[in-house]
């Protein structure tokens, strides 16, 4: 049995019990201090994840919940000035923070940033070399992860690349996941979002996986590598 094998014989995904309206209010509540609660975990799987991208001079990337903004740090400094990295966020004081990073890393001049739902993106088609999200998608809705992975196929040049970074439900299900996903359902509050099946996501909405594996935070973490035909 190789890691990607599961004794579930249908997804058992639960639903997002909170509106967006709630979730732009919780990560605006605990923008301040999300690095504190989340980085030390969260770092190692956005780097494997970048490691899968390669981002490269003069390329245009976006990334989708963007959070602090690590992450469009990391990409700007690849594109270099002759680049862009876009980055669109539910919630303005994550922005905050993020712009006051990358002024501070002397790269806020070739990055832009935008409040918005990522399922309508205020961006042209096939405008983008690449497209990044870590721990992001699991925080959609079941009927909407098929939306955002459309918008993200219709700004992405043919040949664009995806990474997806995501709590997975894929691998062993011990009592870690299994308590994740109580708490979930029964304190949406607290723990927003829920394990997903990351790369069947991407392979259902049309992109070749070039690359994925299963890591390990305290919980499975899919991290996918995908690309538009």
């Amino acid at each position: 049995m190789n890691e990607y094998e599961t004794t579930l014989a249908e997804p058992d995904i639960l639903p997002v019990l909170q509106s967006k309206e709630e979730t732009r209010a919780f990560y605006n509540k605990i923008a301040k201090v999300y690095d504190l609660l989340a980085e030390h975990s969260e770092h190692p799987m956005r780097q494997a994840g970048l490691k899968k991208l390669r981002p490269r001079r003069g390329e245009e990337i976006l990334e989708i919940g963007f959070g602090t903004g690590h992450t469009l740090v990391q990409l700007a400094w690849a594109v270099g000035p002759a680049g862009r990295v876009y980055g669109i966020d539910i919630a303005e004081r994550m922005a905050a923070v993020a712009r006051k990073r990358l002024e501070d890393e002397k790269v806020a001049d070739w990055v832009e940033l935008y409040r918005g739902d990522a399922e309508q993106l205020p961006y042209a088609d096939e405008s983008m070399d690449a497209v990044v999200m870590n721990f992001t998608l699991e925080l959609f809705d079941t009927p909407d992860i098929p939306r955002v992975l459309a918008e993200c196929v219709r700004v992405l040049r043919p040949g664009g690349r995806i990474v997806v970074v995501g709590v997975s439900k894929e691998g062993k299900r011990g009592m870690i996941l299994a308590a994740f996903e109580w708490t979930h359902r029964h304190f949406p509050n607290l723990m927003d979002c829920r394990p997903i099946y990351v790369r069947r996501a991407l392979e259902e909405a049309g992109f070749r996986i070039e690359d994925a594996s299963l890591e390990h935070m305290w919980v499975p973490v899919e991290i996918v590598l995908g690309v538009k035909p």
